[in-house]
């Protein structure tokens, strides 16, 4: 998945300051190991419940990190990315990404109503 220059950035200096474990893992345990399924999940339930509001914190919205990958790749489509795009960057093809990916952000139908009005306004 490509990243923005900002994430780069901190992933970057994250590999500066915390170095990889054997094979260029970014995640270890204190001795380099794996970390174990039950610590991640614990870790990514704290870090969503620090980084949402309540309200989406009760949602299905990033429940798993697996997640993000939905978030992004319809972020992208409701941004305007042309949709050959944005399932090349995913590796999937277009019928995938609009079948699965296409209807899973958060607040699809309120962005979708803002457009059609906009467009509505443009003619008066």
């Amino acid at each position: 998945m490509p990243l923005p220059p900002e994430l780069v950035h901190l992933w970057k200096e994250s590999v500066d300051t915390f170095g990889t474990a054997d094979g260029g893992r970014l995640f270890f345990n204190e001795k380099g190991g794996i970390v174990g399924s039950s610590t991640y999940d614990r870790a990514w339930h704290e870090a969503r419940e620090l980084a949402l509001p309540p309200d989406l914190v009760a949602s299905p919205l990033a429940v798993r990190p697996y997640d993000l990958r939905h978030s992004a790749l319809s972020t992208w489509l409701n941004a305007g990315v042309d949709p050959t795009e944005v399932a090349e960057r995913a590796g999937n093809s277009v019928e995938v990404l609009m079948t699965r990916y296409a209807k899973c952000l958060y607040g699809r139908q309120a962005l979708a109503n803002r457009r059609i009005d906009a467009l509505l306004d443009e003619y008066g």
